[in-house]
């Protein structure tokens, strides 16, 4: 039945001049034809198809053949595959390109979950072909078919492990090679397309945005060719001899030196727009952050294109560039995101002289927003390796500054952190320094002297007086205390190079009395509750005990532990003032070197 409805419909077209066809012509073609194909008739489609007399139905009708022939050649049925492969084959020579760009894009957009590398993989060749038939008139099409196929890709799971990459179980792997297979003709017309010509210089323009751009960018609009390079932690060579997405990013940076793409100017490209270099990157192409960020990794951190990446530049330049890249990565949640900015926070770090990063670039805002973002994978991050990696890199950074610039950068983190563990990490640091500056011949002005007086006031201060929660501040407490009885005993007061002495009649009002006080207050109320807690479960029964409401409420990070046995009660009971036993031993042996005042 269908196979004569096809026949009529072709054989009343073939007396129509000017391929005048109506609506019901195109309707009955399609659905003829579909079941056609459907029901197993390719031969007898293929036999009308290739028909000349037909030539003219088919350019104008043949397209809407793609949808079942492309479900005949992903069920791979070996009776109609022949068939069906030669229909395709003349229908990419005989219709409109245009035409069936768009019924193959319509084909990879309705892929099924379960079929999207399939798919992809299928038509990526005659996409091809269809798209190198459109002449110089291409530009916008590659970029249409582009976004189409790389936001279907972008579906498609990343391997985490390297038996997944081997084994490529979600075909990621071979869609990435498939796709640069397919846009490497476009790329080698883009090598020829470097004159001054308006039209090649068009087409130019649109392949560097739609191949530069795509295939190393990631545009809000479209998902990109480098998409499954942010997400997957690629293997090094000694883990996994041939990966497939390390090949895959090597030939992602050399498509990007074969378009005319200097890899020193993408880096660089914020960096030396805000200076105003005239005539950079004048193409007007638009280059997202994250993109750049993972050219950035790529390059740096897994070294790959390295050799073409000139030495001139110097190691603080690169970490300038890298830092607006590094801090994207850190202001992510994601675990690749985060591993990413850190590896190439280290990575450009261990570039630079140790003392030699200027206090000029505190100025800058990604050398403060990068801290801050790392104080959040520090303290806020749950994966456990990313918190130790994190406070690596947080050292090492110090490690760069001058003495200048880790006088402000301790400022700065003791004024925004708000978290007493970076907090006690910090005066840690300044304590280092100050007992650097101490020796012989090493002495500076940062860390000693009336420069040093401002840092300990906020170093040697409660947030909240009396009052502050001493168990939530700890660790900025006890590395305070361990830094004012440092500079008691190591700087005597007849020397007093720090200044220490001076100041010492502030330091006990301001800081030294209120603490006291403290301690006092937070002891009294833990042994109140401490003693409550035993005569309570004195009183109740083992099964009362076990339901009975917590007398004590702990607090950390704004909310409440929830509620424990006596048991549990005495153990923390018990642990805080073994905590303020400490802070107390520590502040005792302060008061005692102040009251003995040693002399020469």
């Amino acid at each position: 039945m269908a196979l004569e409805q096809l026949s009529d419909v072709v054989q009343r077209c073939q007396a129509i001049q000017d391929d005048n066809y109506t609506t019901e012509d195109y309707s009955v073609f399609q659905i003829a034809g579909r079941s056609c194909i459907e029901d197993g008739e390719s031969a007898q489609v293929l036999s009308i198809v290739v028909d000349e007399e037909n030539k003219n139905i088919v350019r104008c009708m043949g397209w809407n053949l793609l949808g079942p022939l492309v479900q005949i050649l992903l069920k791979k049925e070996e009776n109609n595959l022949p068939h069906c492969l030669a229909i395709l084959t003349h229908l990419l020579e005989v219709c409109s390109p245009k035409e069936l760009l768009v019924g193959l894009l319509e084909q990879v957009e309705e892929a099924h979950p379960d079929s999207i590398a399939e798919t992809v993989i299928l038509l990526l060749q005659p996409l091809q072909k269809v798209l190198l038939r459109l002449g110089g008139r291409k530009a916008s099409s590659v970029g249409m078919a582009l976004s189409t196929l790389l936001g279907q890709v972008a579906r498609l799971p990343v391997p985490q492990t390297k038996e997944q990459e081997e084994d490529d179980v979600f075909s990621l792997c071979r869609c990435c090679s498939a796709l640069l297979v397919f846009v490497r003709p476009f790329v080698e017309e883009a090598k020829q397309c470097r004159t001054p010509m308006p039209k090649k210089d068009e087409l130019r323009t649109e392949l560097l945005k739609l191949v530069c751009v795509c295939v190393c960018c990631h545009p809000s609009s479209m998902k990109s060719l480098c998409e499954p390079l942010l997400e997957v932690q690629l293997k090094d060579p000694e883990t996994l001899a041939e990966s497939p997405l390390r090949n895959f990013a090597t030939e992602i940076l050399g498509i990007l030196s074969d378009i005319g793409e200097s890899l020193p100017d993408l880096l660089s490209h914020s960096l030396l727009r805000r200076r105003e270099v005239p005539g950079f990157l004048e193409e007007e192409v638009c280059y997202p952050k994250e993109s750049l960020a993972s050219l950035a990794y790529l390059l740096f951190v897994q070294h790959i294109a390295m050799d073409t990446f000139p030495t001139v530049f110097s190691s603080v330049f690169v970490l300038q560039c890298n830092m607006e890249y590094i801090n994207l990565f850190l202001s992510r949640t994601e675990e690749s995101r985060l591993q990413k900015g850190l590896d190439l926070y280290e990575k450009s770090l261990v570039r630079v002289e140790d003392n030699s990063l200027p206090v000029q670039l505190m100025e800058l805002k990604s050398f403060f927003s990068v801290p801050q973002n790392l104080v959040k994978v520090m303290t806020l991050c749950p994966i456990q390796h990313l918190r130790i990696k994190g406070l690596q890199v947080l050292q090492l950074s110090i490690d760069k500054f001058d003495t200048e610039a880790k006088y402000k950068f301790f400022q700065c983190m003791l004024k925004t952190s708000h978290h007493a563990g970076v907090e006690g990490y910090i005066i840690k640091n300044i304590k280092n320094q100050i007992d650097f500056a101490l020796k012989p011949e090493k002495g500076n002005e940062w860390f000693m002297g009336a420069h040093l007086f401002p840092l300990l006031r906020q170093v040697l201060c409660l947030p909240q007086g009396p009052e502050t929660d001493l168990l939530q501040n700890l660790d900025r407490v006890m590395e305070s205390l361990n830094l004012l009885r440092y500079l008691l005993i190591r700087d005597k007061a007849w020397k007093n190079q720090t200044g220490i002495w001076t100041e010492l009649y502030k330091i006990e009002d301001n800081y030294l009395k209120p603490l006291r006080t403290g301690l006092n207050m937070s002891k009294a109320h833990y042994e109140a509750e401490l003693q409550n807690t035993k005569d309570n479960s004195k009183k109740t029964n083992a099964k009362e005990s076990q339901t009975q409401e917590s007398v004590c409420s702990l607090t950390v990070g704004n909310e409440k532990m929830p509620n424990m046995t006596p048991e549990m009660q005495l153990q923390v009971l018990h642990s805080a003032l073994h905590t303020f036993d400490m802070m107390e031993s520590v502040l005792a042996r302060i008061e005692e070197i102040i009251e003995v005042k040693e002399k020469p």
